[in-house]
Protein backbone atom coordinates (compact mmCIF):
# COMPACT_ATOMS: atom_id res chain seq x y z
CA UNK A 1 0.00 0.00 0.00
CA UNK A 2 1.60 3.33 -0.78
CA UNK A 3 2.11 6.28 1.47
CA UNK A 4 -1.40 8.24 0.62
CA UNK A 5 -3.47 5.39 0.46
CA UNK A 6 -2.47 4.32 4.25
CA UNK A 7 -2.80 7.52 5.81
CA UNK A 8 -6.17 7.89 3.86
CA UNK A 9 -7.27 4.94 5.15
CA UNK A 10 -6.04 5.88 8.84
CA UNK A 11 -8.10 8.82 8.84
CA UNK A 12 -11.13 7.01 7.35
CA UNK A 13 -11.09 4.32 9.86
CA UNK A 14 -11.44 6.59 12.37
CA UNK A 15 -13.96 9.06 10.62
CA UNK A 16 -15.92 5.68 10.63
CA UNK A 17 -15.40 4.59 13.81
CA UNK A 18 -13.72 1.33 12.45
CA UNK A 19 -11.12 0.23 14.93
CA UNK A 20 -10.70 -3.04 12.99
CA UNK A 21 -9.69 -1.21 9.78
CA UNK A 22 -7.50 0.94 11.96
CA UNK A 23 -5.53 -1.41 13.96
CA UNK A 24 -5.21 -3.41 10.93
CA UNK A 25 -3.17 -0.91 9.11
CA UNK A 26 -0.73 -1.78 12.48
CA UNK A 27 2.05 -4.38 12.74
CA UNK A 28 0.53 -7.49 15.01
CA UNK A 29 2.97 -6.01 17.63
CA UNK A 30 2.14 -2.42 16.74
CA UNK A 31 2.44 0.36 19.30
CA UNK A 32 -0.38 4.00 19.12
CA UNK A 33 0.96 6.62 21.46
CA UNK A 34 -2.06 8.78 21.84
CA UNK A 35 -1.16 12.47 23.25
CA UNK A 36 -4.21 12.17 25.44
CA UNK A 37 -5.05 8.70 26.23
CA UNK A 38 -1.69 7.02 26.61
CA UNK A 39 -0.05 4.06 24.72
CA UNK A 40 -2.48 1.48 23.22
CA UNK A 41 -0.34 -2.03 21.91
CA UNK A 42 -1.67 -4.37 19.47
CA UNK A 43 -4.29 -5.15 17.31
CA UNK A 44 -7.17 -5.68 19.73
CA UNK A 45 -6.33 -2.33 22.28
CA UNK A 46 -6.02 0.13 19.15
CA UNK A 47 -8.80 -1.17 17.90
CA UNK A 48 -10.96 -0.58 21.14
CA UNK A 49 -9.04 2.58 21.53
CA UNK A 50 -10.85 4.09 18.23
CA UNK A 51 -14.08 2.15 19.34
CA UNK A 52 -14.41 3.25 22.34
CA UNK A 53 -11.84 5.82 23.69
CA UNK A 54 -12.13 8.34 21.06
CA UNK A 55 -15.62 8.27 20.79
CA UNK A 56 -16.62 8.06 24.74
CA UNK A 57 -16.59 11.93 24.48
CA UNK A 58 -16.32 13.07 20.89
CA UNK A 59 -17.69 12.22 17.31
CA UNK A 60 -18.12 13.42 14.12
CA UNK A 61 -13.99 12.90 13.67
CA UNK A 62 -12.29 14.57 11.00
CA UNK A 63 -8.83 13.55 10.19
CA UNK A 64 -6.55 14.96 7.21
CA UNK A 65 -2.64 14.21 6.60
CA UNK A 66 -0.97 16.84 4.63
CA UNK A 67 2.58 16.82 2.57
CA UNK A 68 3.47 12.89 3.85
CA UNK A 69 7.24 12.13 3.72
CA UNK A 70 9.06 8.90 4.12
CA UNK A 71 12.43 7.18 3.61
CA UNK A 72 10.49 3.37 3.69
CA UNK A 73 11.34 3.21 7.23
CA UNK A 74 10.19 6.37 8.89
CA UNK A 75 6.93 8.63 7.72
CA UNK A 76 6.39 11.96 8.76
CA UNK A 77 2.82 13.51 8.32
CA UNK A 78 1.32 17.43 9.05
CA UNK A 79 -1.93 16.83 9.93
CA UNK A 80 -5.37 18.62 11.19
CA UNK A 81 -7.80 16.98 13.12
CA UNK A 82 -11.25 17.68 14.56
CA UNK A 83 -14.47 16.91 16.42
CA UNK A 84 -17.38 17.46 17.98
CA UNK A 85 -17.14 17.43 21.54
CA UNK A 86 -19.28 15.80 24.30
CA UNK A 87 -18.15 16.86 27.48
CA UNK A 88 -20.56 19.13 29.15
CA UNK A 89 -18.99 22.24 29.21
CA UNK A 90 -17.47 22.11 24.98
CA UNK A 91 -21.59 22.36 24.55
CA UNK A 92 -21.03 20.83 21.42
CA UNK A 93 -18.09 23.02 19.90
CA UNK A 94 -15.74 21.51 17.40
CA UNK A 95 -12.79 21.16 18.74
CA UNK A 96 -9.71 21.75 15.94
CA UNK A 97 -5.75 20.70 16.81
CA UNK A 98 -2.97 20.55 14.20
CA UNK A 99 0.38 17.70 14.92
CA UNK A 100 2.87 15.89 12.84
CA UNK A 101 1.82 12.35 12.89
CA UNK A 102 5.48 10.41 13.31
CA UNK A 103 4.84 6.60 12.29
CA UNK A 104 7.90 3.89 12.42
CA UNK A 105 7.19 1.06 9.60
CA UNK A 106 7.63 -1.97 9.32
CA UNK A 107 6.66 -5.12 6.77
CA UNK A 108 4.12 -2.89 5.32
CA UNK A 109 2.71 -1.84 8.67
CA UNK A 110 2.92 1.01 11.08
CA UNK A 111 4.96 -0.47 13.74
CA UNK A 112 4.60 2.37 16.29
CA UNK A 113 2.77 6.23 15.67
CA UNK A 114 3.39 8.97 17.67
CA UNK A 115 2.71 12.39 17.55
CA UNK A 116 3.70 15.87 18.45
CA UNK A 117 0.17 17.75 18.50
CA UNK A 118 -0.84 21.77 19.69
CA UNK A 119 -3.54 20.64 21.71
CA UNK A 120 -4.04 24.30 23.23
CA UNK A 121 -6.57 25.75 20.74
CA UNK A 122 -8.97 22.15 20.74
CA UNK A 123 -8.52 22.95 24.96
CA UNK A 124 -9.63 26.58 24.16
CA UNK A 125 -12.37 25.24 21.78
CA UNK A 126 -13.87 23.45 24.45
CA UNK A 127 -13.82 25.93 26.85
CA UNK A 128 -11.48 24.52 29.24
CA UNK A 129 -10.90 26.56 32.10
CA UNK A 130 -6.91 27.62 32.64
CA UNK A 131 -6.57 25.07 35.96
CA UNK A 132 -7.60 22.31 33.86
CA UNK A 133 -5.00 23.09 30.99
CA UNK A 134 -2.40 23.30 33.14
CA UNK A 135 -2.86 19.73 34.49
CA UNK A 136 -2.67 18.60 30.89
CA UNK A 137 0.02 19.86 30.11
CA UNK A 138 1.76 19.55 33.25
CA UNK A 139 1.21 15.88 32.39
CA UNK A 140 2.61 16.51 29.07
CA UNK A 141 5.68 17.98 30.49
CA UNK A 142 6.04 14.62 32.42
CA UNK A 143 5.95 12.31 29.97
CA UNK A 144 7.87 14.58 27.70
CA UNK A 145 10.94 14.42 30.92
CA UNK A 146 10.57 10.74 31.04
CA UNK A 147 11.67 9.75 27.03
CA UNK A 148 15.08 8.85 26.77
CA UNK A 149 15.96 11.33 24.29
CA UNK A 150 15.40 14.01 26.77
CA UNK A 151 18.37 12.65 29.48
CA UNK A 152 20.88 14.93 28.14
CA UNK A 153 18.48 17.70 28.24
CA UNK A 154 17.56 17.07 31.92
CA UNK A 155 21.09 17.23 33.14
CA UNK A 156 22.41 20.04 34.78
Amino acid sequence: MNVSTMLRAFCDAVEQRDGKAFAELFTEDGVYHDVFYGTFTGHANIAEMIDDWFYRTATDFRWDMHEPVSDGEMLYARYTFSYRSLLPEANGARAMFEGVAIMRLRGGGIAEYHEVANTATGFVDMNFVPERMAKIFAKQAAALKARPEMKRHLDG
